[in-house]
């Protein structure tokens, strides 16, 4: 099992949920400062931010090696939209895989640290 942190259309309630099924939630978190969201075409992208004091809120999950492969073709990995890498968490102290925005966000609007749909 690998731990994933969801911060947009993945977490529950939210339009894209259902590729969690069957998955274990295990905490509502944040990462450390040093992350926001921009507001792509209806949904966020986490990016690096250097200035950032608050980080990202979502939530951590404990996924199976075959739901991640699912999810790595969902957020287009192959096609260079986002990429997956570990950020540091808040709490619990640790670091989960996360699905980063792979292009230039010049231009989106920022989010800040939260997503609601």
């Amino acid at each position: 099992m690998i731990p994933l942190f969801v911060y947009g259309t993945l977490k529950r309630g939210c339009k894209s949920h259902a590729y969690l099924a069957g998955q274990t939630f295990l905490a509502e978190t944040r990462t450390l400062p040093g992350y926001r969201l921009l507001l792509l075409d209806g949904y966020p992208g986490l990016v690096p931010a250097t200035d950032d004091r608050e980080g990202v809120t979502g939530e951590l999950w404990s996924v199976s090696a075959e739901c991640l492969e699912a999810l790595d073709r969902f957020e287009g990995l192959a096609e260079g939209l986002y990429r997956r890498e570990a950020v540091p968490l808040d709490k619990p102290h640790l670091s989960a895989d996360a699905y980063l925005y792979a292009q230039s966000g010049e231009g989106r609007r920022v989010l800040g640290a939260a997503w609601t749909e």
